[in-house]
């Protein structure tokens, strides 16, 4: 069974829609360090955070 595929225009509507940093805080919390925000890896058991956005 093959898996259905989002339009290339529906994809980069919600890329520019959608900022990504709010999105992801809403399940990693993220701590801005200079230019970019930094949380725990959702993947694996950490704690120092390596997580970048």
């Amino acid at each position: 069974m093959d898996i259905p595929r989002l339009h290339p225009d529906t994809i980069e509507e919600v890329k520019q829609r959608a900022e990504i940093v709010d999105v992801i805080s809403e399940h990693v919390v993220l701590r801005k360090s200079g230019k970019d925000y930094l949380g725990l890896c959702p993947f694996h058991d950490e704690k120092t955070p390596s997580f970048s956005v």
